[in-house]
């Protein structure tokens, strides 16, 4: 399965150092209080991927996002039954 990098690499850093601090965060409250561990296991898990969005440069909500939109825009014209550049 290919991936095309679809977030820039200034919102990758962002993701990864959001990611770790979220992820050191969790993992000392799961140390000091391991009853509650479940509660604190949904963070690990997320902070996790977005440590992964980060050094992929790929998250599957913006391309989701992206295709959607572009779904969209076919939809439209073939509905009008106009081309987007016929517009002018």
């Amino acid at each position: 399965m290919k991936f095309k990098q679809n977030i820039s690499i200034i919102n990758a850093l962002m993701r990864i150092t959001c990611g770790l601090t979220l992820l050191t965060w969790a993992a000392a409250k799961m140390v000091k209080k391991p009853w509650k561990k479940q509660s604190y296991l949904v963070v690990v898990m997320l902070s996790a991927m977005k440590i992964g969005e980060g050094i992929l440069r790929y998250c599957p909500i913006v391309d989701v996002m992206e295709n959607g939109q572009t779904l969209m825009k076919k939809e439209h014209v073939q509905e009008n039954g106009t081309h987007p550049s016929d517009s002018n």
